[in-house]
C-alpha cells in the first residue's frame, strides 16, 4: 500500500514532466529550399537518405510536411546511394578486416562467403 510519501513523489514527477512538456520548444518554419539545401548538405557529408531522415526529424523537420522524399531529391543532385548496397558493402569491409586479424575464424570467413554473394545479387537486382 502506497504511503503518504510515495504520493508525494508521484505527485513531484507529475509537475516535473508537465513543465518538462510546458518547456519544449516547436521548431522554427523553414522553406521547402531551405530543407532540400539541408538534405543536399548532409549527403555530401557521406549519409545515406535514411540517416539524413533520422537527422531532420531530430531537428523537428518532417520532410512530409513539405511533401519532399529524401531519396528523390538527392536522384536530381546525383548524389543518391542506395543504402541498402552501402551498408552491405561497409559489413564486408568490417569482416574482411577481421579475417585478415583472425585468420583462424572459419565463421567469418563463411560470413565474407555469405555477404559477398548479397552484395552481388543487390547490385544485380539494382542493376549497378
Amino acid at each position: 500500500m502506497p504511503t503518504k510519501k510515495d504520493k508525494e513523489k508521484s505527485k513531484e514527477k507529475e509537475k516535473k514532466t508537465y513543465k518538462d512538456k510546458k518547456e519544449i520548444e516547436k521548431p522554427k518554419k523553414v522553406s521547402r529550399a531551405e530543407v532540400e539545401s539541408m538534405i543536399i548538405e548532409l549527403a555530401k557529408k557521406g549519409l545515406t537518405s535514411e540517416k539524413i531522415g533520422e537527422n531532420l526529424r531530430k531537428q523537428g523537420i518532417h520532410t512530409q510536411e513539405y511533401e519532399i522524399k529524401i531519396s528523390q531529391v538527392l536522384r536530381d543532385n546525383k548524389l543518391y546511394i542506395n543504402p541498402d548496397l552501402k551498408n552491405i558493402e561497409s559489413k564486408l569491409e568490417k569482416l574482411r578486416v577481421h579475417y585478415a586479424k583472425n585468420k583462424q575464424d572459419k565463421k567469418s570467413k563463411r560470413e565474407i562467403d555469405r555477404v559477398a554473394s548479397q552484395l552481388r545479387i543487390y547490385k544485380h537486382y539494382f542493376k549497378e
